[in-house]
């Protein structure tokens, strides 16, 4: 049963009922209001889990105060109030501020589905702990904030030998605290994969915490990473726990690592050779008890020869190095993962979809997918939505025509089935039908050639 409430906050009818959609199937209540004079007198009557909040709304479009007020007077109603600001992109300026201010994250515009939906959910999480370990509907204010765990069980899919080669490496090093490297293009699962790896270790029953590295700026990273004190610097107004400290005795995941600037990847570094952080404003340290697992889609080797990666940090954090196979290196796995993503999606919209048409798994296994698993989501997502019949057409993925590279054109020429096919189709033809000849004439058995004509539908 879902549970929790969300409040969203924005004079955009269209992004109130954009945010509406996704994250329905978060929480149990979702509340929209598109005047923050409204949100007050809510609150006060009702307390909310998370509260996304437009930084800007029509009486001030560029500044943010609005927004930073109303995140102040939020805060006295309740000081451990979870507010996650909405802003435009290129406001990360005033992003570090407001997370200065007391606000849990933000989310830029124009935002990324399932980044969006992965930082409301950890949010959501977060606040019900809370309330759980608190037995209050309100926290202390410097009560420290609790623990995050992986939310279910993680089911990752695939028989291909690459893929099963790589998920027995993962289970060699699973009783073991040693740091892993994965290496791998965007989309091939590398979260899903930290998240297996961090199940089937040791540390389970631990905490499982997650960053972004893409997405937080330089400026924050320190304040995210290590959490700060009440008046580390202005407008600190209560002290915080940083990703770092909220992972003890669990995994921490930094996804995007290539993306660390040289200054930042020094303080990790001291960090994993010392086994020590301290709050920003702290005169004390803390013992660091995490196990670190970090992906990127980055060459670190290229990037450490031309000194934009420092290499000692990369030799701490790759003592188990592996490398995620794209999809078109996972040959059959293309169909595994694409009837999951149909089972998940007839359900979620209640389609009656069968399967694939054998023109469109034909089409599905010609085309490369530079998007890699993400892309084949998305992709069966979208067929289904759009999808009138029994089964899932190539017309359904029509996009797969639009964007055919030439490469594409090389694998469907000498493609082994298509060549099989058409030869199995020129004999039957010159022996007008006449099994027994035609079995002959390919050098096969008649038991052989009848499987190839129920397989290609002859």
């Amino acid at each position: 049963m879902k549970q929790g409430k969300i409040l969203i906050v924005d004079d955009n009818p269209d992004i109130l009922f954009t945010l509406k959609m996704l994250l329905r199937p978060l929480a149990g209540q979702i509340t929209t209001l598109d005047d923050p004079r409204e949100m007050l007198p809510l609150l006060s009557r009702t307390r909310h889990d998370v509260i996304l909040l437009d930084m800007n709304f029509r009486h001030d479009a560029v500044s943010g105060r609005e927004g930073f007020a109303w995140l102040e007077e939020i805060l006295k109603l309740d000081a451990q109030a979870t507010v996650i600001f909405i802003t435009a992109y290129g406001d990360m300026e005033k992003a570090v501020q407001a997370i200065k201010r007391g606000a849990t994250d933000f989310i830029p515009k124009p935002w990324e589905n399932e980044k969006l939906i992965a930082t409301v959910s950890a949010a959501l999480r977060l606040s019900l702990d809370k309330q759980k370990s608190s037995g209050q509907p309100k926290v202390q204010a410097e009560k420290p904030a609790p623990r995050p765990s992986l939310e279910e069980a993680v089911t990752v899919l695939g028989e291909s030998p690459a893929f099963l080669s790589l998920l027995r490496t993962l289970r060699q090093c699973s009783d073991t605290d040693a740091n892993l490297l994965l290496l791998g293009e965007n989309g091939t699962g590398k979260d899903l994969l930290a998240r297996y790896a961090c199940q089937s270790s040791s540390r389970r029953d631990k905490p499982y915490v997650s960053i972004d590295l893409g997405s937080i700026p330089d400026t924050l990273f320190e304040s995210e990473l290590f959490g700060y004190e009440r008046g580390a610097f202005t407008d600190a107004r209560r002290g915080k726990p940083g990703r770092l400290e909220s992972a003890q005795g669990g995994t921490l995941f930094l996804n995007e690592i290539g993306n660390l600037s040289l200054p930042a990847q020094a303080k990790l570094l001291s960090v994993i050779e010392q086994r020590r952080a301290s709050r920003l404003g702290s005169t004390s340290s803390y013992p660091v008890d995490v196990r670190l697992i970090c992906a990127t889609n980055a060459d670190l080797y290229a990037a450490a020869e031309r000194r934009e990666f420092r290499q000692d940090l990369l030799y701490r954090i790759n003592t188990i190095e592996l490398r995620i196979p794209p999809l078109r290196e996972r040959g059959d796995d293309l169909f595994l993962l694409a009837d999951a993503f149909l089972a998940r999606y007839r359900e979620k919209y209640q389609k009656e979809v069968k399967g694939f048409t054998r023109e469109a798994r034909r089409q599905m296994q010609l085309y490369p997918w530079p998007g890699n698993v993400r892309e084949l989501e998305h992709a069966v997502e979208r067929a289904v939505i759009l999808s009138s019949g029994p089964q899932l057409t190539a017309q359904d993925f029509s996009f797969l025509h639009r964007h055919q590279p030439e490469t594409m054109h090389v694998r469907e020429r000498y493609n082994l089935e298509r060549i099989e096919r058409e030869n199995i189709e020129e004999v039957l033809r010159l022996c007008q039908g006449n099994i027994t000849l035609a079995a002959e004439m390919l050098g096969i058995t008649r038991t052989s050639l009848y499987r190839r004509i129920e397989k290609f539908g002859l």
